[in-house]
């Protein structure tokens, strides 16, 4: 009976695990019910273990703070009358803000100005007798538009990002909105070609076409004494190039949106080859097509024929030029870094994980990534991936999850390779440098700079990543905690150097105390991070449980907080998973380790409360420095963003809101 409850109540909340292990978790209870040795429990005692909540719920209690803490950091949003929360409000939100919004208004700026330069050029030239406005907003839009193409170049040059985030210009530009703002600028081109070509394709040129002979007299030098053909206007080069550069971006763009990319819309064969990563991948190169045709257009213009005055390739040489080299920098850079698979294993929800050698010129921050090709899959793709291993290890790691059709060809690949488990190893397919299959050949570029890069600027840090969107904080706290270790062993062998002094203590001469004074000391600014992992699947868990286990077992100054967080099974304090917090709790206090993800870290059920979640940090950190570092859904993303702003200003805790982009 008992263990049918157990296993109805695993299946009912998804633990797969749990039920294999029906019969054990059955002894657990029998042992605390039955301590006599009967060999029964009776019904009411079961009910009565399960009622005591208070007992075991506490297990699952993250972050315990007490009311009158949180009370005194949220005292100021009683005082604040409205105008003073919309100042607060506002002031966070320049803080917050303040680079991207210069950086906008420099740029719209710019554009202003260059469309009403060129607008006002053409109003006072003889052709806005004939062509009207059209032709004056076609060119103003021509101009913006030379910008935009020079310029949305420089958001993916992302080795000058990288260098650029170890400078002062850090302090006054967002370079974690990089791609961002590539996007923003495309959304421009695209209102650019619209007002461009469609006033030439749709107004300037039938008013050309339908003018007088008089008035179109004066124009001949630029047209031809005869008058044109709208076919004739469309088939020169100026028409064919720019037919051409819209074709394409049409393609490039198309391919580019959510939908596409993430293969959100299903379409019939062969036509689904249209969506997923590949087709952006390739598509996006259509603009070496649309540069090349790009600078033609711009050398074959209708209206100007003096060569000083085609700009075109004047904006776009420094931009192609950087571009380019980048190019020919991740070319040589990459078949420089040559890599040797250390260890591959396949885990539970599609989670491939590579260790390889780290090349002694490959040094990293936590929380950076870098690109990765399989020739074997693909001689020309190149993915980027979280490193999961830590800047002091000697070896490098990326945890790769199935999610489109390049990395589903990866593992593929790779699970050719694998071998079966062996006596004594979980049963997962491994594969290392004694396997006997050969494993396929790795090429890497980096590492590359995120926002998470720059962890160790806060006092304290919440890390927020859902599924395999922990990847990026995983070297972060890995890293914490080598600096904590490091931290220990130096201060051990300060004291060992430096024994106190005193009437029955030895004496300590000048050169020791010069040695132990002269030695840098490592000052860890972070003094304390919140890991918050939330996934669905009972089996992610295996992807880090050596890492979750090393922290527990080594921070001993608890600087280092995790949360785990099912959200298959019933949130704490249902019916239907009190059974399960139970015997969660009981193993736990009889074995150390938690039924649900198999290590010393606890488990909690459904969605964490977000809201309670930065209470209870503010609470316990008044005064501090918060960064909320996130990846995973755009959608969690907003609420979190949207609640920093919240306690920003109900609280003397600073939050600073970073997501991980790609």
């Amino acid at each position: 009976m008992l263990l049918w409850i157990i296993m109805l109540s695993a299946s009912a909340n998804k633990l797969s695990r749990l039920k294999e292990q029906a019969e054990e978790y059955a002894a657990l209870i029998m042992e605390e019910l039955d301590p006599e040795g009967l060999g029964y429990i009776e019904l009411w005692q079961l009910e009565t273990l399960l009622l005591q909540k208070d007992t075991y719920m506490n297990y699952s209690q993250a972050l315990s703070y007490t009311s009158q803490a949180l009370s005194q950091n949220l005292a100021g949003l009683r005082k604040k009358s409205p105008i003073r929360k919309i100042s607060t409000t506002l002031s966070y939100y320049l803080e917050d803000n303040w680079k991207r919004l210069w950086v906008l208004a420099l740029w719209i700026g710019i554009m202003a100005g260059l469309f009403t330069w060129k607008f006002m050029q053409y109003r006072n030239r003889y052709v806005f007798n004939v062509m009207g406005y059209c032709v004056t907003t076609a060119k103003g839009a021509a101009e913006t538009l030379k910008l935009n193409m020079a310029i949305i170049l420089l958001p993916v040059c992302r080795n000058t990002i990288t260098w650029l985030r170890n400078t002062r210009a850090a302090r006054a530009l967002p370079f974690d909105d990089n791609i961002n703002f590539h996007k923003t600028i495309a959304a421009a081109i695209v209102v650019g070609i619209i007002l461009h070509a469609g006033n030439h394709l749709v107004c300037d040129f039938p008013r050309l076409i339908n003018s007088s002979n008089e008035k179109y007299a004066p124009l001949g030098q630029y047209f031809g004494e005869t008058k044109p053909t709208y076919f004739r206007l469309v088939k020169g080069v100026e028409g064919i190039t720019g037919v051409i550069m819209v074709i394409c971006m049409i393609i490039a763009f198309t391919l580019a949106t959510r939908w596409f990319r993430r293969s959100l819309v299903k379409l019939p064969k062969p036509f689904d080859k249209l969506t997923g990563f590949n087709a952006f991948w390739y598509s996006h190169h259509l603009f070496i097509i649309v540069y090349l045709a790009l600078v033609v257009h711009g050398q074959f213009l209708y209206l100007i024929h003096d060569w000083y005055r085609k700009t075109t390739w004047m904006y776009l040489a420094v931009p192609v030029c950087l571009y380019a080299g980048e190019r020919v920098l991740r070319f040589f850079r990459s078949g420089s870094y040559s890599v040797r698979l250390l260890k591959v294993a396949i885990y539970p929800g599609n989670v491939l994980t590579l260790q390889m050698s780290k090349p002694p010129a490959f040094r990293y921050k936590s929380g950076q990534y870098m690109f990765v090709q399989c020739p074997a899959v693909s001689p020309f793709e190149w993915h980027p991936f979280s490193i999961t291993s830590a800047p002091g290890d000697d070896y490098l790691s990326i945890h790769v999850r199935q999610l489109g059709d390049w990395t589903r060809e990866l593992k593929r690949v790779f699970a050719a390779a694998c071998e079966p488990p062996v006596g004594g190893k979980s049963g997962l397919l491994r594969a290392d440098e004694t396997t006997k299959k050969a494993l396929p050949k790795l090429l890497i570029d980096g590492p590359y700079g995120s926002p998470a890069q720059d962890y160790s600027k806060y006092d304290v840090l919440l890390l927020v990543g859902l599924g395999i969107g922990a990847t990026p904080f995983i070297s972060i706290l890995k890293d914490l905690l080598n600096n904590i270790i490091r931290m220990e062993e130096e201060e051990d062998a300060s004291t060992d150097l430096y024994p106190p002094v005193g009437p029955n203590k030895p004496h300590i001469d000048l050169s020791t105390l010069m040695t132990v004074t002269s030695r840098p000391k490592r000052v860890l600014r972070t003094t304390n991070a919140y890991f918050y992992w939330v996934t669905r699947e009972q089996g992610s868990f295996d992807w880090f449980k050596g890492v979750m286990n090393e922290i527990a077992e080594l921070d001993q100054r608890n600087i280092i907080e995790m949360h785990n967080y099912l959200t298959s099974v019933y949130e704490e304090g249902d019916a239907r998973s009190a059974l399960i917090t139970m015997l969660q709790a009981l193993n736990h206090a009889k074995n150390g380790v938690d039924i649900v993800s198999g290590t010393k870290v606890r488990t909690h059920f459904a969605r964490p409360n977000w809201k309670k979640v930065l209470s209870k940090i503010a609470s316990k950190h008044p005064h501090a420095k918060i960064g909320v570092f996130y990846c995973g859904a755009p959608v969690l993303a907003q609420e979190l963003n949207k609640l920093c702003h919240e306690f920003n200003g109900k609280s003397t805790t600073k939050f600073e809101f970073h997501k991980e982009h790609f």
